[in-house]
């Protein structure tokens, strides 16, 4: 493991353009990222995670009720925020940072989901990222859940993870424990010559499968998945067992 310090990310970009389709009604006046879960929206507890972690500068991408989006985070206070703006074309996560890198600068930068919503536990996981990107052999870090420690979440799992915190695809008709919690690590020279069309970040996962690059660390703490409307009582729920 890494043996001497590296700086910790001080800028983000936060993936808030997405439709919320799963959460309709709620989401045909609101957009997903300010849904809100225990009288806070779910893009606050993840900005709110990053100014923890020591970053001091936020792009953050709009599409869907832009306007609203941009009014809310005007208000917070703390955390420079620069809006990328994505009204003409919705650009999914890949496409959507290559717009946004004149504004994310040269450096490793964190990547959140805008609807990304976690407890921690005994470690601040953004800062335990940090301490654990070793930009030498990672070319990304992403944080990954345990099925165990996951509510709202239905599926066969989307990595495997080897005893280094390598990561491969689960293979096929296969399951594994591990999930992507929604924040990673990255370097923009990933997206070197990309042009600025639709593109899922899961590309630039594979690639670095292929080239043995693609880590994860695992979550302190329980990861919540709000993915529709009926999993906002379950969430804080949950969120009320953890604080009591």
């Amino acid at each position: 493991m890494n043996t001497r310090p590296t700086a910790s990310p001080s800028t983000a970009m936060v993936l808030a353009a997405g439709l919320g389709k799963r959460m309709r009604p709620i989401t045909s006046t609101i957009p997903k990222p300010l849904v809100e879960i225990k009288g806070k929206a779910l893009i606050d507890y993840g900005l709110d995670a990053l100014e923890r972690a020591g970053v001091r500068r936020a792009v953050v991408n709009v599409h869907y009720l832009a306007d609203l989006m941009q009014a809310h985070l005007r208000r917070r206070e703390g955390l420079e925020i620069a809006i990328s703006d994505e009204r003409d074309t919705l650009l999914e996560s890949g496409g959507g940072i290559v717009r946004a890198l004149p504004l994310i600068g040269p450096d490793p930068f964190y990547v959140l989901n805008a609807d990304t919503f976690w407890i921690d536990g005994y470690r601040d996981n953004l800062q335990l990222m940090a301490e654990l990107w070793e930009p030498e052999r990672m070319d990304i870090l992403l944080l990954i859940a345990d099925m165990r420690q996951a509510t709202g979440y239905e599926g066969r799992g989307d990595f495997v993870m080897d005893a280094e915190g390598r990561l491969a695809r689960v293979p096929e008709r296969d399951m594994s424990p591990f999930i992507y919690a929604g924040a990673a690590i990255l370097k923009p020279e990933l997206f070197a010559g990309m042009a600025e069309e639709k593109f899922s970040l899961n590309r630039l996962f594979d690639a670095a499968i292929e080239k043995g690059t693609l880590f994860g660390v695992r979550l302190d703490g329980l990861w919540i998945t709000v993915g529709t409307p009926e999993a906002i009582p379950e969430a804080e729920a949950v969120f009320q067992t953890s604080a009591a």
